[in-house]
């Protein structure tokens, strides 16, 4: 805005679609995009030149997966793909990498050296640098750094630091509890938390905070919880040990207390938690939650018509579930806004039909989606929409 930008706002259920989004970035002739790691993930599978007629595409808010930049790269790419990386307290990005090649066997993505006026150390736990390549936890610094937590003096004490490589008293520095390491290059590499927060589509999750409200139940004896992936989607998975608690009640008891990005898709009650030697949950002994499990204490319904047996095809599918009632509930077995995404262009090639998005926030059962389905219109023979160049700004 300081440089006479102006900000084309996009409704959420344009920004999820990927062909009515392409259209949107050419009706407003969009040149720059911020997008999250998630949404970029789903965009690029779907339509990978998505942003082709962009200038420059910022991605950021997780790990990026090198797959689907490769993907992106070799269609026909913006013609600046950034990793940024940054924790809100940096207000917000303190680092940038262009990433315009994927070599073959890599893991990662660096996440750059530090924007103008910005900062950014690898220091072990004595505050003192490590040498190139040995992990260490990140710190940011600069002007863009927050003064701290509102009315939290003791955390704000705990993450900002003073600055030891400023001559300026009064600088300080952001521990963002994630581990990175600088490469040969001079980029930066993430590698990891080094705490129990993750990242779930954008979205900060303390693991803490959910067990402590999975702890709240007073049928709940132990309470765990862990991240899981399936076919890229991150999700949350609780576990518990208890007397007279179903998994469909647990649920909707923590959907009562914590946001909905924070409530658990799968839940894994077990006689008890598995320990380590120094009498901890053993996280990696959690096992891998049951596909055939479901989020809901009722016996599923099966479907009646060939449109419900399809949408169970494509909801088991997508939510990894062995069986899916029609009257169980889309968002209560796991999924969210991106999964819907990907099932309205499933139906579009399953059933030929065009379904709007937010059909599936409407009608959110197989039984009250099925004759949205069988009403939808076709979908049209074009899959893309035809491209008109735009010229740089």
């Amino acid at each position: 805005l300081l440089n006479g930008g102006v900000v084309a706002g996009i409704a959420k259920d344009v920004a999820l679609d990927p062909r009515r989004l392409r259209a949107a970035l050419e009706r407003e002739g969009v040149d720059t995009a911020f997008v999250t790691t998630a949404l970029f993930n789903q965009l690029v599978a779907e339509d990978p030149s998505l942003f082709s007629s962009l200038d420059s595409v910022l991605v950021g808010g997780e790990a990026l997966d090198p797959s689907m930049v490769r993907r992106c790269l070799g269609a026909e790419p913006p013609a600046r793909l950034l990793n940024a990386y940054g924790p809100t307290e940096c207000t917000t990005f303190s680092t940038w990498h262009l990433v315009d090649a994927v070599p073959e066997g890599a893991t990662s993505i660096p996440i750059g050296r530090p924007i103008a006026n910005t900062k950014a150390h690898v220091l072990d736990a004595a505050m003192n640098p490590v040498p190139v390549g040995v992990p260490g936890e990140i710190h940011v610094g600069g002007p863009g750094l927050a003064t701290g937590y509102l009315d939290r003096p003791e955390l704000t004490k705990e993450r900002f630091v003073p600055d030891p490589f400023s001559d300026d008293a009064s600088a300080r520095l952001y521990k963002t509890g994630d581990a990175g390491r600088y490469l040969p290059s001079g980029d930066l590499e993430f590698l990891a938390r080094m705490d129990s927060q993750v990242k779930i589509r954008g979205f900060r999750v303390e693991l803490g905070e959910i067990e402590a409200a999975l702890a709240e139940h007073p049928g709940v004896a132990e309470a765990a919880v862990s991240v899981w992936e399936t076919g890229g989607d991150r999700r949350l998975v609780a576990y518990f040990s208890g007397d007279g608690v179903s998994a469909g009640d647990l649920r909707r008891f923590v959907a009562e207390r914590v946001p909905f990005y924070m409530v658990p898709a799968d839940y894994v009650e077990l006689d008890a938690l598995p320990l380590n030697a120094n009498g901890k949950v053993d996280r990696r002994a959690l096992p891998a939650p049951d596909p055939a499990g479901a989020a809901t204490a009722e016996e599923p319904v099966a479907p009646r018509t060939e449109t419900e047996r399809r949408l169970a095809s494509i909801w088991e599918a997508l939510l990894g579930k062995g069986r899916v009632g029609i009257h169980d509930g889309f968002f209560e077995l796991g999924g969210h806004s991106l999964l819907a995404t990907q099932m309205v262009s499933r139906i579009r090639d399953a059933f030929g039909v065009e379904l709007e998005l937010r059909a599936v926030f409407e009608a959110p059962t197989i039984a009250r989606l099925a004759p949205r389905v069988e009403a939808a219109p076709e979908a049209a023979s074009a899959s893309v929409p035809e491209l008109k160049a735009l010229p740089r700004r």
